[in-house]
């Protein structure tokens, strides 16, 4: 569904990606993981078109998409839950999820849609009328997820769902994302949570300093002493 073929990024004069090269297929929930500043948010940032490779190209269901701007990637079937959530602060609940529903036009669909964010996290349900940025960061979470995916996306990326929440909340979080997934949205996770991202996705790449280091199945890189000792604090 997507691949990454030899994608550069830089900052200026920094190097923040260098020549990293990935896939996601169809159906899988992918993880990458890596330490603070490794270039997690900068490949989502690429993907979505906020970035754009110095070298390299993206691919999504057969198409380069490393020059179209962001909204055009959200019409193709891309969209994010950014990192930090990024609510519409003076908007309410409801106000925000229709927000993530612009390019939709049949408003059924778009009430079918809104009542299955309730479905999955209540919370929001209970909180409709309440304006963002009164929620706490979990319910934040929450929303900012459920509003991706009132584009309808068929590749969902995540910047780190879990960070500061509440190891409940977190539990939640990653019920979500199964429930997504077994609707069958593809699924390209990044999260620094490593114990959960691995224990809830397929594959997995682990990124150092923009490069891609290690990449495999999962379970096979949760049991490698190398990543339990580095990621997973064993």
């Amino acid at each position: 569904m997507l691949t990454l073929e030899n994608v550069s990024v830089s900052y200026g004069a920094i190097e923040a990606l260098t020549g990293i090269s990935m896939r996601v297929e169809k159906g899988e929930v992918v993880t990458l993981i890596g330490a603070n500043g490794a270039g997690k948010t900068t490949t989502l940032r690429t993907i979505t078109g906020l970035l754009q490779p110095r070298l390299g190209r993206i691919v999504f269901e057969g198409k380069d998409i490393s020059a179209k701007p962001t909204h055009r990637l959200v019409a193709l079937g891309i969209s994010m839950a950014p990192e930090g959530r990024g609510v519409f602060a003076n908007l309410s609940v409801r106000e925000n999820l229709h927000m993530g529903a612009y390019l939709q036009k049949n408003k059924s669909e778009v009430a079918s849609d809104m009542e299955h964010s309730f479905q999955m996290f209540p919370r929001l349900k209970e909180r409709e009328a309440q304006k963002a940025g009164t929620l706490s960061g979990g319910e934040q979470q929450m929303l900012a997820i459920a509003r991706a995916l009132m584009s309808r996306p068929r590749l969902l990326l995540l910047d780190e769902p879990s960070l500061g929440l509440a190891p409940l909340v977190v539990h939640t979080i990653f019920e979500a994302i199964d429930e997504i997934r077994s609707k069958g949205t593809t699924i390209l996770l990044v999260e620094q949570n490593a114990h959960a991202a691995l224990g809830h996705s397929d594959r997995a790449y682990v990124l150092e300093t923009g490069r891609i280091v290690m990449e495999g199945q999962s379970q096979e890189l949760a049991a490698n002493p190398r990543i339990k000792e580095a990621y997973l604090g064993e």
